[in-house]
């Protein structure tokens, strides 16, 4: 709905979600729910590495997902985004063969692209010369070709673009479809974020930074946001797909409405190129804006999924944003206990999730939470899920280079 004040309410009709707690969004949401985190094996392609464990998800099979021919075509973050939208697609009731695909846009996050096929071909190169390369590495490796392949899939014939914000990648898209929605460009708009980069060459990079967690000796427990021990991150690989519509046109067909997506605010640090701003005064541009956008005061926020990564910086500089701007303690979660950290597709992930909260009434526990940290002064759900009257929630993401971008939603 578009309200007397502006305010444009997006439908969510669709979710679709490919994670390490789950192939499919019934799946995540029950290991999300259970705080089981998925961190507890050595990732294959890591072998060798000081950092060579993280959550990714091993009974993926691409040629079931996608059909033998299209799978060896494609990068594996290609192959994920492809399966979340044909799940998001079949939530939503939606048959891409009835539509006017010239209605239907793509916007989908990803922080790195197709880097998997990058590096594979980059060892074909170095061991066998230029004329064994894939003719195919270019579209494989591309950063836009997964909201492209999604078109070529379905149809859809509208705006069709990738957002790279790094680690807010996903939650940019889903800003941005809204837009496409809110302008009248498009009815229909396949939105959301895939990363699939558990590979040595980027892992390793993320190693020397210092960003990622030591814990190899208990990876399951190596995820843990807002916790006094915690350490790093833990890397992940992933998709989520929503399908946003214009909300008349989702009355018209009579499609179930799961949440909407009434807000959105991003903004820039300014401050360092992996470092937060330790006030959170960039992130806060953000948050204040997603709320401006909804014509929502603070005090009207029930819930909100952090950011939370579990690193020492990143997490007290959100609960400080957290507390100064809502003094009236709304839950919080972070879900990347679970998951870990898939980088550009997980700001999609997360709303997906929020999305979910609104609907089920149900707050997701923050996994692998035994300590809070005393700097850190919310109300963090722990242990287990929490039932909730949540009608207002926000989804925080924020990415190297000083990305901010905040999702506020709203119950259907």
């Amino acid at each position: 709905m578009t309200s007397a004040g502006g305010r444009f309410d997006a439908a969510v009709t669709g979710i679709g979600m490919v994670t390490p707690a789950g192939l499919g969004t019934a799946a995540s949401w029950d290991r999300i729910t259970a705080a089981d985190g998925t961190a507890a094996e050595r990732v294959p392609a890591l072998a060798g590495l000081r950092a060579d464990f993280g959550c990714w998800m091993p009974g993926f099979d691409p040629e079931a997902a996608v059909g033998r021919r299209k799978a060896w075509r494609l990068d594996r973050s290609s192959q994920l985004a492809l399966a979340a939208a044909a799940e998001a697609l079949a939530d939503a009731g939606l048959d891409p063969a009835r539509w006017d695909g010239a209605r239907v846009g793509v916007v989908l996050g990803s922080g790195i692209g197709g880097a998997s096929a990058w590096e594979r071909q980059h060892q074909v190169l170095r061991e066998h010369g230029s004329e064994k390369v894939s003719a195919l590495l270019i579209p494989m490796l591309a950063v836009n070709m997964a909201a492209g392949y999604i078109a070529i899939e379905t149809g859809a014939r509208g705006p069709n673009f990738v957002t790279a914000t790094a680690c807010a990648s996903g939650a940019t898209a889903i800003g941005q479809a809204r837009e496409l929605l809110r302008g009248g460009r498009c009815d229909v708009v396949i939105t959301g974020g895939t990363e699939a980069c558990l590979i040595p060459s980027i892992i390793s990079g993320f190693q020397q930074m210092g960003a990622l967690s030591g814990r190899r000796d208990d990876p399951t427990a190596a995820s843990r946001p807002f916790d006094v021990d915690r350490d790093g991150f833990v890397p992940a690989e992933g998709a989520a797909v929503l399908v946003l519509e214009r909300p008349e046109s989702a009355r018209a067909r009579g499609a179930r409405v799961r949440a909407n997506v009434s807000g959105y605010g991003a903004s820039a640090d300014a401050y360092n190129a992996t470092a937060p701003e330790p006030a959170g005064t960039g992130a806060e541009l953000a948050l204040r804006a997603a709320l401006d956008d909804a014509g929502l005061a603070p005090g009207s926020v029930d819930h909100v999924n952090a950011h939370g990564t579990s690193t020492p910086l990143n997490d007290l500089m959100e609960a400080r944003l957290i507390r100064r701007v809502f003094d009236h303690r709304p839950s919080v979660t972070s879900v990347k206990g679970v998951t870990g950290h898939s980088l550009g597709a997980a700001g999609a992930i997360e709303v997906a999730v929020t999305a979910l909260t609104l609907e089920k009434g149900l707050v997701p526990p923050t996994a692998n939470l035994t300590g809070q940290d005393p700097q850190i002064d919310l109300d963090v759900v722990a242990k287990a899920a929490r039932p909730a009257d949540v009608r207002v929630a926000v989804s925080n993401s924020f990415g190297f280079g000083g990305q901010n971008a905040v999702v506020l939603l709203t119950r259907a």
